[in-house]
């Protein structure tokens, strides 16, 4: 029996080549718009994905108040918010954040999809997610992003 010799690759935190994309929010469903952009974010669609890594691409999205929700989520979808201070849990319905916070919806949808550690965190900071049409990042030249492309699942 033959042996391959291959190596497995790790990319290290250097050697990562990072593009910047965009992508309109406008009528995509919230949990379905989030599962792609964290896997861009995570860097999955990447070959040289590293899970220890921070292998990503920054994100901008824009359109964040015209994101949609399926059936009935838009009344009974609660959104919970608590300090360390006794009594102080405060709770909203999604329609209503939507309304007062938009990006919040899409942050807390995309930040629950990533890991829960420093890597996670690093991974968020990349994210930038904005209400309307415009944005600062005009100078990075960002790529319109296909979330056909993106194979989740």
């Amino acid at each position: 029996m033959a042996t391959i010799n291959s190596k497995t690759y790790h990319a290290k935190a250097g050697e990562v080549e990072r593009a910047w994309y965009i992508v309109d929010a406008e009528g995509q469903t919230v949990g379905r718009l989030a599962s792609r952009i964290a896997h861009v974010l995570r860097g999955k669609h990447k070959p040289q994905f590293t899970p220890s890594t921070d292998t990503g691409d920054f994100v901008i999205i824009i359109n964040a108040e015209k994101v949609v929700f399926t059936g009935q989520k838009t009344e009974q979808k609660i959104y919970y918010r608590v300090t360390t201070r006794p009594g102080s849990l405060k709770s909203v319905d999604a329609k209503t954040l939507l309304e007062k916070n938009p990006t919040r919806v899409l942050q807390d949808a995309i930040e629950g999809m990533l890991p829960k550690n420093t890597l996670g965190r690093a991974q968020a900071r990349k994210l930038h997610i904005y209400a309307g049409t415009d944005h600062p990042h005009a100078a990075q030249r960002p790529q319109q992003l296909d979330l056909e492309q993106i194979g989740v699942g």
